[in-house]
């Protein structure tokens, strides 16, 4: 048995992949353009044509697939057997035979594998660093595959103090369950949690929106609302950082923002893009704060955070959008 099917069977790892391969049935062309869109505005491009894009810990393959689709050659790598399945499907549906997009096993806490892979434009490890069991370490090794100058973009769950350590009380919990007894734990522990969502919306008179959030949820990042949930049911292992934490550690590795996006003191995951400066000082780049606006749902504007350094070519004010 596999060490990822050992710590399975033992309630140490929720079983992504196989969320995934059903999320992988409801996935269309328009879910696929949505998530295609989602890459262009968070880096700033029309196009990835010529670059080299990784995505660390693939899951469903979606963003690999839309990183290919606009033209990037692509290198994908998962911990879990099924998601690495999962990518492998929709390479062979989408470019079979293609030698621009490479589906491989492997985990970002390897870094003799990681530097196997060679160096990339863009590095992509979105909601992934969190459930490697040793987040901070996972955060180091991921740096690896950067090129000078080239591009981090990760994103992180949000520490809530209190309510994150509940949260991995329960995930744990939910890991440790027999399979049949997970969807009445997912219902116990959720019911409520929409319950009161719902009743807000109704207090404030807004039911309209509290339905359309969920009947439009493939408008953020292409997903699925339920999949999602899932996923953040069982999302164990699970550890959470601040913002500035995230941004104070690879400041010291060399790294700059080139934009970040937070939930605020809310529930999900913060978004960083980072560029590679470490072949060059610090010092000697000029420091700004750009903070973007965010354009999905449950994101918010926030305050600039001090002594952020950012990278001088994202900083067009007018693109900021207002979160919905």
């Amino acid at each position: 048995m596999s060490r990822f099917h050992q710590e399975v069977a033992s309630g140490q790892r929720f079983e992504f992949g196989r969320n995934w391969q059903r999320f992988l049935k409801r996935l269309n062309g328009q879910r696929i353009r949505i998530a295609a869109r989602s890459l262009q505005r968070r880096l700033g491009v029309s196009s990835l044509a010529g670059t080299s894009f990784l995505d660390a810990g693939c899951g469903s393959g979606l963003f690999s697939l839309a990183a290919r689709q606009l033209g990037a050659f692509v290198t994908s790598f998962d911990y879990d057997p099924h998601s690495v399945a999962c990518t492998m499907a929709l390479r062979h549906r989408f470019f079979p035979n293609d030698p621009g997009w490479e589906v491989h096993q492997g985990s970002v806490l390897d870094r003799e594998f990681l530097k196997s892979l060679g160096r990339y434009d863009v590095v992509y490890s979105w909601g992934v660093l969190h459930h490697t069991g040793a987040m901070w370490e996972a955060m180091d090794s991921v740096t690896l595959p950067v090129k000078p100058s080239g591009r981090l973009f990760i994103a992180i769950y949000n520490d809530q103090g209190w309510q994150s350590r509940a949260w991995r009380h329960l995930k744990r919990a939910y890991c440790r369950l027999p399979r049949g007894l997970k969807l009445p734990f997912l219902l116990a522990v959720n019911a409520p949690i929409q319950s009161a969502i719902f009743l807000r919306s109704l207090l404030l008179l807004q039911p309209h929106r509290y339905v359309l959030k969920r009947l439009l949820y493939r408008n953020n990042r292409g997903m699925s609302w339920w999949h999602d949930l899932v996923d953040w049911m069982g999302g164990y292992p699970f550890e959470v950082a601040t913002p500035e934490a995230v941004i104070r550690f690879y400041r010291e590795r060399g790294y700059i923002v080139d934009n970040f996006w937070t939930v605020r003191n809310r529930q999900g995951c913060n978004e960083f893009v980072f560029r590679n400066l470490s072949h060059v000082l610090l010092g000697n780049v000029a420091e700004r704060t750009v903070v973007r606006e965010a354009d999905e749902p449950g994101q918010e504007a926030v305050a600039p955070l001090r002594g952020v350094q950012t990278h001088h070519s994202l900083t067009a004010q007018g693109d900021r959008r207002g979160a919905a």
